[in-house]
């Protein structure tokens, strides 16, 4: 079967129903970027939920510990960029392994830290592999899927993150509970290895999109050599801004809450660490829900529309439960976070297909490593602005005001860029793709 006649088909009516009508290549590359991005997303957020651990293991403030967290998330953006350039250079297989490997070993490295700034260092090398991994994984499925079937499976795998959130969670509280505190969070850290075993699972030539192979042709027949500025030309820079803007405020908006989620339990809510790890983990079931009511709503009525329902519901949510008075009573912490993850890692879902429909395949990896990554390093000024702000008022409030700002980035951005949903990657290259369509 022909990749057009792929295309074409049917979406179904059944859940699963693209992933039964995937040939065996799409499945492949289906689960490896699903564990890949689940493991990279654990091995990130297990830090965050790390925080009150590693301001104690090194004696730091609540702003020191966090600027990690930005530091990491800044490096990630540099990495993601030159990681998708390389991608649209050599090829989304190749570079994917490459950057699985890389956060892999420095994830596994900062278990050996021994003071602030070798944490610091080992954390920020690890974010140059972070930041690429999704992006490139993403490229190449977005790729080699039915367009009609684009938002399920890209969001699908955006749902890794809910799984390795749930899996930081169970990390960072009842496990490194059972250990020593010295030795605990670095035993975490070194589980971090496990996503290496990945590289083997996709086939350097093959698993490449028919998409990417012939573009790559034509550009090595016509002798053009692809750039990482390439997507600041005036052709693409406005796309390469506003793309950028949307991951700044969905992410900025996620990251205010998750940052210093356990942090807010503990510290507001009166909850153990265990306990807290405890309550994230149920979170974690909300946000892999949103995340796939997400995948299919946006493939129904639009990108746009994802990210704009998913951001109004995520200001809601968080109010009610930063801010209402619910105690410490589990029977209304549970579902109000169960909620409030919902919408906030709903909010994601859309990534993966609108960038990738929004950038055409000489620049696609470019693009949208670049525009998510430098939603993660931005999001970092949001990480510190919870923080700063903390000084001079409650915890909770801090952390609303900031998702709530972060959301507002993002819906001026779908305002202002164009409707992709259902979008031929071929006819986008060709310069005859549609506008925006609502």
């Amino acid at each position: 079967m022909s990749m057009t006649e792929s295309l074409e088909e049917p979406v179904g009516t059944g859940p699963f129903a693209w992933y039964q009508r995937a040939d065996r290549k799409v499945r492949r590359v289906f689960w490896t970027c699903s564990v890949a991005w689940t493991l990279d997303a654990m091995d990130a957020l297990v830090y965050q939920y790390l925080i009150p651990v590693i301001i104690v293991a090194f004696g730091v403030t609540l702003a020191q510990a966090a600027a990690i967290a930005s530091a990491s998330y800044f490096a990630s953006a540099i990495g993601g960029w030159m990681g998708g350039w390389l991608a649209d250079k050599f090829g989304r297989v190749r570079i994917l392994q490459l950057t699985i490997l890389w956060f892999s070993v420095f994830s596994f490295l900062s278990g050996f830290a021994q003071t602030y700034e070798q944490l610091l260092f080992l954390r920020v090398l690890q974010g140059v592999g972070f930041g690429a991994e999704w992006a490139v994984g993403a490229v190449l499925l977005g790729e080699i899927v039915a367009r009609k079937d684009r938002g399920k499976a890209l969001g699908s795998v955006q749902s890794g993150v809910a799984v390795g959130s749930g899996l930081a969670a169970l990390l960072a509280g009842p496990f490194v509970a059972m250990f020593e505190p010295e030795l605990g969070w670095r035993i975490v850290f070194w589980i971090g290895i496990l996503p290496a075993l990945l590289i083997f699972f996709v086939r350097r030539g093959d698993d490449d999109s028919e998409v990417f192979k012939e573009n790559k042709a034509k550009r090595d027949a016509e002798k053009k050599s692809v750039t990482p500025l390439e997507i600041f030309c005036p052709k693409y820079l406005r796309i390469t801004a506003l793309a950028a803007l949307l991951a700044v405020g969905a992410q900025g908006a996620g990251y205010s809450v998750s940052s210093y989620l356990t942090t807010f339990l503990q510290n507001e809510r009166g909850i153990s660490a265990s306990t807290a790890g405890i309550f994230v983990l149920l979170n974690s079931a909300g946000a892999f829900f949103g995340l796939i009511a997400n995948a299919y709503f946006s493939d129904r009525f639009g990108r746009r529309m994802a990210f704009r329902m998913f951001g109004a519901a995520f200001i809601v949510a968080t109010i009610v439960y930063l801010c209402a008075p619910l105690g410490s009573h589990a029977y209304l912490l549970i579902p109000a976070g169960f909620v409030q993850a919902f919408c906030q890692f709903g909010l994601y879902g859309s990534f993966g297909p609108y960038f990738t429909e929004l950038f055409p395949t000489q620049i696609r990896a470019s693009g949208q490593a670049f525009a998510y990554n430098f939603g993660r390093a931005v999001s970092g000024i949001f990480i510190q602005g919870v923080a700063i702000l903390a000084a001079t008022v409650a915890l909770n409030v801090s952390m609303t005001v900031m998702g709530v700002i972060g959301v507002i980035c993002a819906l001026i951005a779908t305002v202002l860029l164009p409707e992709t949903v259902g979008r031929d990657l071929r006819e986008l290259d060709e310069g005859r793709a549609p506008e925006a369509t609502g």
